[in-house]
């Protein structure tokens, strides 16, 4: 049996950095910066799709709002890379139900037990058309950005 290191960090949402990112200052002072692993979310060059994905996050996560993160790992850069619960609901999973991100397949690994219901999520998505689903080639996934 793998040994599965679980770290929650409890912390308050502090802003949007962009359409996958975010920035918390957690229960001990700290700020950092979260990275939302297991999706992908359009980049520069669809910025209507971009602007959507960002806009639903700040909705989502407005500042001050409490999160819980389940934190898996960290990027070169110091990120944490993580999953982002509100009102124990992954954001994350919600930003994929509602069209706004894809699952990336390069990090799926870190939402092992999850990872299903992402998958019918984004099929969900698509089969309905929403967010980013509209259009005929969605974003193509790159390893971790």
């Amino acid at each position: 049996m793998q040994l599965i290191q679980l770290l929650l960090v409890l912390a308050t949402v502090i802003g949007v950095a962009d359409s996958n990112t975010i920035r918390v200052q957690d229960d001990a002072g700290r700020t950092n910066t979260v990275k939302l692993v297991c999706i992908n979310t359009p980049k520069e060059t669809k910025q209507q799709y971009v602007s959507a994905a960002a806009k639903k996050l700040k909705q989502l996560l407005p500042s001050g709002s409490p999160v819980v993160i389940r934190s898996v790992d960290r990027d070169p850069t110091g990120r944490i890379l993580g999953e982002v619960y509100i009102d124990n609901r992954s954001v994350n999973l919600r930003l994929v139900e509602e069209g706004n991100a894809v699952v990336d397949r390069d990090s799926l690994d870190y939402c092992q037990e999850s990872k299903t219901q992402f998958l019918i999520a984004e099929a969900n998505a698509k089969n309905k058309r929403l967010g980013l689903w509209q259009q005929f080639n969605p974003i193509k996934t790159k390893s971790r950005n």
